[in-house]
């Protein structure tokens, strides 16, 4: 399934109906009066958040929502109907901005959370409405409120508790296939991993995690080179960074730091996200090289890092477990959403509207 993240939907609410004018006529009543009713309001668009959906796809084809317009008022005070609202489901972890001026609407996290991004018209009140002392019968109606419309940018940042980064070919695929159910691609050559795959570890009997496995970085990843900013959206939602680093670098450390300088170049609160460091793929050097990478601390913290093969299941539990005892201690908050802080460049944003071909919703 292809794996779309970012889209631009057209959102209009529907429009208020229009009032009446009439008057009454019965048979033995010379003075009915006016009886036109008011127009029925236009139906709102509102998102709901639902956990069953893990991709913006179905916005790749459909971009077109709108809401049913109010029905117009009736002789006899009858006021018009409502139009009915338009509900749109999108994935848990969905931030909608106004597409024209970036302003954030809001920012889906639960399942089942709503968010209405347009209101519908109000409708017309009929002449009814207008009757007054010394106006004994009006003969105008007002026309209904047109309804909300906008551009909206929804963005999907994938929600999970722990997120691998690495370098490409670092063995986040292989871990989280070893940890969860998940099966994303596995291959022995750079930038395998192509979308976020999200898999759901188990430790003990009834406890579980979310773990999602971040297509691999490279140096200037911030500015879009390789797989770029397209993918480090997903970091922010995560509560805990685990950081991959192939046993075989040239430089370890170096890596280290290049991954953290990427993070906080994107957004400078990813940097500061609990983390682990997990030096991978031990089953390729000898025992010398190992021995030399016991000594070794990372950051300002001096974190120790945890050691493992996925291939042959050394310290794979270790981490696991590891990952589960720090979650326990990690606040499950998401970072506001300040303008000046938002680094996300639309170099890769397929949401033009040029092909547009979605049908209405009435």
């Amino acid at each position: 399934m292809k794996f779309i993240d970012k889209v631009i939907i057209e959102v209009r609410a529907g429009s208020g109906g229009a009032g009446h004018c009439s008057f009454r006529r019965e048979k033995y009543v010379p003075k009915g009066g006016p009886d036109g009713g008011n127009g029925g309001n236009g139906g709102n668009v509102t998102l709901v958040a639902d956990s069953h959906l893990t991709t913006l796809l179905d916005f790749h084809y459909r971009r077109h929502f709108h809401a049913q317009n109010g029905a117009a008022g009736e002789k006899s005070r009858k006021t018009g109907r409502s139009g009915n609202d338009l509900t749109v489901r999108v994935p848990v972890g969905t931030v909608v901005r106004d597409s024209g001026t970036k302003r954030l609407l809001g920012d889906l996290t639960t399942d089942g959370q709503t968010l209405t991004i347009a209101r519908g018209g109000i409708g017309g009140r009929g002449n009814a409405e207008f009757k007054t002392s010394v106006n004994q019968a009006p003969r105008y109606a007002e026309p209904g409120r047109p309804g909300e419309e906008l551009m909206a940018e929804l963005e999907l940042k994938i929600i999970a508790d722990v997120g691998l980064v690495g370098f490409p070919n670092a063995g986040k695929s292989t871990l989280i296939s070893v940890i969860s159910a998940a099966k994303p691609k596995i291959a022995d050559y750079p930038f395998t991993t192509l979308t976020p795959n999200i898999g759901i570890a188990r430790v003990g009997d009834e406890q579980s995690f979310s773990v999602a496995d971040i297509p691999g970085l490279i140096e200037g990843a911030h500015r879009g080179k390789g797989l770029g900013i397209k993918f480090l959206r997903h970091v922010e939602r995560t509560r805990l960074l685990v950081f991959l680093i192939d046993a075989a670098s040239d430089d370890i450390e170096r890596d280290y730091e290049i991954l953290c300088n990427e993070l906080a170049k994107y957004r400078g609160s990813l940097d500061r996200k609990r983390k682990i460091i997990a030096i991978s793929k031990t089953d390729t050097i000898d025992a010398q090289t190992r021995r030399k990478l016991e000594n070794i601390t990372f950051g300002e913290d001096k974190l120790v890092p945890m050691f493992l093969s996925s291939v042959v299941g050394e310290g794979v539990e270790a981490v696991k477990w590891a990952m589960w005892n720090t979650l326990q201690t990690v606040e499950e908050t998401f970072d506001d959403f300040n303008d000046e802080d938002f680094d996300g460049g639309d170099e890769d944003f397929d949401g033009g509207d040029e092909d547009f071909d979605g049908e209405e919703e009435q």
